[in-house]
Order: C-alpha cells, then sequence, then structure tokens
C-alpha cells in the first residue's frame, strides 16, 4: 500500500538560511511578500532584519505583527483583511507554531472567504491559498513542514484542527541561528512538543515506513540534545540539532498524525490557555505510560533511538527506561504542574468531560495504539492532579 508524502516545494536548512529568502521568493515569482510575525519578532528586531534583507534587493515588504499565542479565530482577521487589502503575492511567516500557524490560515481565508470553522478537519482543504514561506524561530511546532493549523474558536473554547495540502508551506528556510535567542521556557516548551511529534508519530496507528525513519532520526536529535540546549541557549550544536529534529519530527507526523497526547493537550489549552508544548509536556509520561502496553516493541525503539535505553535492553526495560527519562525532562526543564500554573481544579473537573469529548473528535485519539474511551481519556485528566 502506498504513502502519500507531502512536504514544502523548497527547503532551505542550516546556518543563515534565512538570507536566502529573497532567492526563494523570486523562485516562486513573487515580489510582494507581506511579513507575518508577533511583537517579539519585532522586538528582537528579527522582522526588520528579514524586511531589509529583502529591500536590499529590491523586494517591497509590508509587515502585520498582530499576531498572537495560541491563535484565535478573531485574531487571524485583521490579517486576513490586510492580506485582501493590499496587492500581496505572496507571505513570508516569521516565528514560532503560533505565526505560521496564523499565516497558513490566513492564506487559505484571504483567498477562499469563510470562517476558519468551515475548513475543520475531517475536511482536507486542497486548495492552493496565497503562496506562504515559513521562517521558524524555534525548535518544536514543525509547522513550517506540516499540512496542519491549528486555531482556536474562542466562543467555544475549541481548538480547530485544519488540515490539508493548501496548509503546506510551499517553501520552508529553517535557520537554526534564529533559535539562538530563545528563552529557556520557550526552549523547554518547544522542544518538548518537538519529541512529542517524533515519539507519537513513531507510535500512530498511521505510522509507515517512511515517516518511521524521520521519527526515528528526529528523536536521535532531540533526545540527547533538549535538556543541552535549555541550559545553554549559545550552544549552537544542541541548537542546530534541535532544529533539525523539530523539522524531522514535523515531517513524521505530517505523513503519520500525531495521537493521544495531541488530542488531550489541545482542549488543555484551549480552555486554561496553557501553551501547547507545555501541556503537551504535562501529558506526555502519563500517556506514554497508559499507551505502553500496547504498542511496547514501538516504544521501546522510542527509547533507543533517543538514548534513553541502551541498544541491548529488552523491550521491557526500554519501555520502563522511556518512562523515567521523560519523567527526568520534564523535572529538568521545570514543567510546571496545573496547581502551579493557577488552573482552578473545581472548574477543571467541570469541564474534564468536555474536554475529553473534545479531544476524541478531533481523531488524534484514534491513531494512538491503544484507543481510550472518553471515561478513560478523563481518568488521565485527572491523573495529571495526582
Amino acid at each position: 500500500m502506498s504513502v502519500t508524502v507531502v512536504l514544502p516545494r523548497i527547503m532551505e536548512i542550516g546556518a543563515d538560511a534565512s538570507l536566502r529568502l529573497p532567492d526563494v521568493l523570486g523562485t516562486l515569482g513573487c515580489r510582494r511578500p507581506l511579513i507575518v510575525t508577533d511583537q517579539v519578532m519585532v522586538k528582537l528586531g528579527q522582522a526588520q532584519r528579514l524586511h531589509d534583507i529583502l529591500a536590499t534587493r529590491g523586494i517591497d515588504s509590508e509587515m502585520f505583527a498582530e499576531t498572537v499565542p495560541e491563535p484565535t479565530a478573531a485574531s487571524i482577521q485583521a490579517g486576513v483583511a490586510r492580506l485582501r487589502d493590499g496587492d500581496f503575492d505572496a507571505i513570508v511567516a516569521l516565528g514560532g507554531g503560533s505565526p505560521i500557524d496564523s499565516a497558513k490560515a490566513m492564506a487559505i481565508l484571504a483567498r477562499y472567504g469563510g470562517q476558519i470553522r468551515d475548513y475543520r478537519f475531517p475536511r482536507q482543504v486542497n486548495e492552493a491559498g496565497l503562496p506562504l514561506i515559513a521562517v521558524p524561530t524555534t525548535a518544536g511546532t514543525g509547522s513550517e513542514v506540516t499540512r496542519f493549523t491549528i486555531i482556536t474558536d474562542e466562543t467555544t473554547d475549541e481548538k480547530l484542527l485544519c488540515a490539508g495540502i493548501g496548509f503546506m508551506p510551499v517553501a520552508a528556510l529553517i535557520d537554526y541561528k534564529l533559535t539562538l535567542s530563545l528563552p529557556a521556557r520557550t526552549t523547554a516548551d518547544t522542544g518538548i512538543d518537538a519529541l512529542t511529534h517524533a515519539i507519537e508519530a513513531y507510535v500512530s496507528r498511521k505510522a509507515n515506513p517512511y515517516s518511521d525513519s524521520q521519527a526515528l532520526a528526529a528523536m536521535a536529535f532531540l533526545g540527547p540534545n533538549l535538556t543541552r540546549a535549555y541550559r545553554d541557549g549559545q550552544d549552537e550544536r544542541a541548537r542546530e540539532a534541535m532544529m533539525m529534529g523539530a523539522t524531522l519530527a514535523g515531517i513524521a507526523f505530517s505523513n503519520a498524525s500525531v495521537a493521544l497526547v495531541h488530542g488531550m493537550s489541545r482542549p488543555l489549552g484551549a480552555f486554561f490557555h496553557v501553551p501547547h508544548g507545555l501541556s503537551n509536556a504535562m501529558l506526555l509520561p502519563s500517556v506514554t505510560a497508559w499507551s505502553l502496553p500496547s504498542a511496547l516493541p514501538r516504544y521501546a525503539a522510542c527509547a533507543r533511538a533517543m538514548g534513553a535505553a541502551q541498544p541491548g535492553d529488552d523491550d521491557a526495560l526500554a519501555g520502563k527506561r522511556l518512562i523515567e527519562f521523560l519523567q527526568q525532562v520534564n523535572a529538568e526543564l521545570a514543567v510546571p504542574t496545573l496547581a502551579g500554573l493557577g488552573v482552578d481544579r473545581a472548574r477543571f473537573d467541570q469541564v474534564a468531560a468536555t474536554m475529553a469529548e473534545q479531544a476524541l473528535a478531533s481523531g488524534s485519539p484514534g491513531n494512538n495504539p491503544q484507543v481510550p474511551s472518553v471515561d478513560q481519556m478523563i481518568e488521565l485528566y485527572r491523573a495529571l492532579w495526582d
């Protein structure tokens, strides 16, 4: 049985890859891009840097810097209006997953109209939006190489998963030097997000030989370097490894899908505004332990790939060491508890069933080696407090 593999048309990978932006736009026949980013990139000077790189080559660009963390349906509308009112022929998305996800939604809505809810999964959005060039500045989401975007519908507190070839950037410029200024907390949260992508892609029911090869390679980069990059943000070898690992993990899950951790993580973020990588981190050890018996050889291979287990360890020992490794990573990266984030327990208990139902509706739990019921997901949610 064949597997459909979807990738950006152009990928530039390595130090100073972002400098290639004018050439990539030229290859695509684009001359008037809108840079979609956030205020952090503006304050760090990265957005102006891209604008100046383009200006030196005679390419006129403008900037939209109003994207927000955990983008909402309302937050992208101003960008859609800007695209419609201008004569832009491309979008350059600069930042982490939030600006890139925002830009993906804007590219489709600016061309075809409607609301983002109209494009939610299970609809497959294969129509081509405005050409999108992604320039990631975090080693985490892998959004630069995925055919997914996640936008919160603030009227229902639901994170909408949107999928299809139309959301795949036409180009990705993957420059690890852009991650050197990341603070430790962001490094931790985005890094665990990438690790979760790789693990879930490998154990997914939709895994295939191609996605397996990308996932295993990603874990080999991420496992030994996540805590290194967290402890020393100027460690270029660790930063480069994390960027490569995050991109490979993005390719893996884009072609195999994520599973239970992501399914449960999205509602947690929507209801309680927990950053996506952080909610993944909270869930990863316990959900992995719950799923372990249903795919022990696969999880054991993950442990060996990321260096948590030795090549000679049998599957049972490797699986045990994987759980210990994930717990240790959370401890070293100071992943807080829900209580530590100020989440109200009574409110959490009140919406646990709704979160579980939304998780199930997203489709991701159905890719898990062991598919949970709503009641089982409620118990997994409640275990976060224990």
